[in-house]
This record gives structure tokens, C-alpha cells and sequence, in this order.
């Protein structure tokens, strides 16, 4: 490559890394309402010239989803690491996803409820695909939080598999629990975690039948 060439790279980047920022906080302000030409206004370009950074809204949504998907894994990664007892660790991961999603709850929902922006032509007739966009943000944060147990924890035959499972179980978990306790707050964050930890450290295997029920 040449010099001539790097240069136009580096600078094709900053100008990538400063449409994702103006972006960012359209999101803050709009979440999933947020527009094509909401954020081209607030980049102070116009809305082709977006296009020809993103192709469409599709693609600024997979930009914007690897921003925060890197943080929220590298912080992840870092309460997983915590030099504590295995529990806390536990708890600190729930905490950290729930942590994140509570204090930019406009970013969660523009990444797991987008609605269709009446205004872009770009979008398919149909809409926006939710579930094509959504699914491989969590598929990636459970394989992984997969890689991570299978590095950390000895499951013994078939640990990969295992490991895998567990992953995209307790990713699944984290994220339908998450959703649910964002949009009605029924308990505090502290309670929520504690009760997943709970649900992950066997104690509904523990837990006995209620008398007259059938058993679970």
C-alpha cells in the first residue's frame, strides 16, 4: 500500500469514527427512533454522503452494534477476570450486562428493537428486519462468553459442547431477563442479579416441590 493510500485509509476511518460518534448520540436522544436523516443532520452531511459510509441503515445498525458489543465484551471479560471467589464473578457479569444496558437504555433498545424509519427509502419494503440484525449481536456474545467458561471451568467430556451451551443459555437469560426488568423495573438491579446467580448455581435443583403441586 502506499503512502498516498494509507493516508486516504487512516482518513476514511476518523471520518468512520466521527460519523459512529454523531450516530451515538442520535441514539442517546431517539433510540430506536432514530433516523438516517436525524444522524446525517447531526453529522452536518447529508444523507448520501452517509450512504456511501454505511449503504444503509442496516449497515450503520451492524456499526454501531460491533461498537458497543467490543465494550460491553471487554468489560465482560474484565469482571470475569476479577481476582474473586467464582460466585462473584458471577454476580459481577450479570451486574456488568445489566449495568450496561440500565445506563444507556436508549442504545439497548435502538440495537434490540429498531423500528423502521418511515423516512429511508435505503429500508426494504417490509421493514427492518429485527431478528436478522439482533441474533448475531447475542449469537457473538454467546460464543464468546463460551470461550470464556471452556478456558476457565473443567467440565470434563464433551466440555466444548457444554461450554457452548451454557453460553448461549446464559446469554439468553441475561438478555430475556434484561429486557423484561428494563421496560418494568419490578425489583432492583442488585435483586436481579442475585436471583439469576441463584438460578445459575443450582438452586432450582435444590429447591423442594410445594406441597399438593405437582413436581417440576
Amino acid at each position: 500500500m502506499s503512502t498516498t493510500q494509507a493516508t486516504q485509509q487512516r482518513t476514511a476511518e476518523s471520518r468512520r469514527r466521527e460519523l459512529l460518534e454523531a450516530a451515538d448520540r442520535v441514539v442517546l436522544r431517539d433510540g430506536p427512533k432514530a433516523s438516517m436523516n436525524a444522524i446525517a443532520a447531526e453529522a452536518g452531511i447529508t444523507k448520501p454522503i452517509l450512504y456511501r459510509h454505511f449503504g444503509d441503515k442496516g449497515g450503520l445498525y451492524r456499526a454501531l452494534a460491533k461498537r458497543h458489543t467490543d465494550a460491553l465484551l471487554e468489560a465482560l471479560r474484565a469482571a470475569l477476570d476479577a481476582p474473586a471467589e467464582r460466585r462473584e464473578r458471577v454476580e459481577a457479569t450479570l451486574d456488568t450486562y445489566l449495568a450496561a444496558i440500565e445506563a444507556r437504555p436508549q442504545v439497548y433498545r435502538f440495537l434490540m428493537h429498531p423500528t423502521e424509519d418511515a423516512s429511508d427509502t435505503a429500508l426494504p419494503a417490509n421493514g427492518f428486519d429485527i431478528g436478522m440484525h439482533s441474533a448475531p449481536l447475542l449469537r457473538r456474545l454467546g460464543e464468546e462468553l463460551a470461550q470464556v467458561i471452556a478456558e476457565r471451568v473443567d467440565l470434563g467430556p464433551g466440555s466444548e459442547q457444554l461450554a457452548r451451551v451454557w453460553g448461549h443459555g446464559i446469554v439468553g437469560m441475561m438478555h430475556a431477563a434484561g429486557d423484561w426488568w428494563l421496560g418494568e423495573r419490578p425489583c432492583s438491579r442488585a435483586e436481579l442479579v442475585r436471583s439469576l446467580a441463584d438460578l445459575l448455581w443450582g438452586r432450582l435443583a435444590a429447591a423442594g416441590n410445594r406441597a399438593g403441586g405437582p413436581g417440576f
